[in-house]
């Protein structure tokens, strides 16, 4: 069976073939946007007061839970480009001596990275996350129980690409981030005894320290 012609060759009378298609075509604008999904691997500390006077704290490492971000980036010259990334770590939950603690980090970056010429690549970020707390127990009469920091956040970033077609290009990356959690208060109703001491109207305090997180993630970039 004789192959179909490439629609960018035409047959001229004297035999020879003309090329009509132009490289221009398949010029991207340097735009991309990528979705990854991660495994967060989050570190830090719970330190609990009342009254001012501490009672313990709790430490957490490496609590493994999903996240997923959505990027939109530019490449620029060769080898730099740059990207605001837009990403959510779902909901961590414990409960402790009756307490109830749940935390989750919605976060935005703006990041700029390096492609060497062999996939591989180096990044860094800087950014906000938002960590939202809650805090319950049934004795708690203050109102409240949930809230959001605010908190600058850094990251370094290193990974490695794989084109899978001329636009689609899969994504593998690490970063280990940091950012600061927040503070709540918390006050308890009348006749409530932890062990043999009254704490009746007493502030109860958690305080959520730096937050470390050690991410790996799988994404696809599509690039325009």
């Amino acid at each position: 069976t004789k192959a179909a012609r490439p629609s960018y060759l035409t047959r001229t009378s004297d035999g020879s073939y003309d090329v009509t298609y132009s490289y221009m075509d398949k010029q991207k604008s340097g735009w991309y946007a990528s979705l990854r999904a991660e495994l967060a691997l989050l570190n830090w500390k719970n330190k609990y007061s009342v009254e001012g006077t501490s009672i313990g704290e709790d430490k957490y490492s490496f609590e493994p839970k999903f996240a997923a971000d959505l990027a939109f980036g530019k490449r620029f010259e060769y080898f730099w480009r740059a990207e605001v990334e837009a990403g959510y770590i779902t909901k961590f939950t414990d409960e402790d001596e009756g307490f109830k603690f749940a935390l989750s980090v919605p976060y935005v970056m703006a990041n700029g990275y390096y492609d060497f010429s062999n996939g591989l690549y180096l990044g860094a970020g800087v950014g906000i996350a938002l960590p939202m707390t809650e805090l319950s127990d049934q004795e708690f009469v203050s109102d409240g129980g949930k809230k959001t920091g605010f908190s600058p956040m850094l990251g370094l970033m290193a990974g490695f690409t794989h084109k899978l077609d001329d636009n689609i290009v899969l994504d593998l990356r690490y970063r280990i981030a940091g950012f600061y959690g927040t503070k709540q208060e918390r006050q308890w109703g009348a006749g409530v005894m932890i062990g043999d001491t009254d704490v009746s109207g007493l502030h109860f305090k958690n305080k959520v320290g730096m937050i470390l997180d050690n991410s790996i993630s799988v994404g696809i970039r599509y690039e325009f």
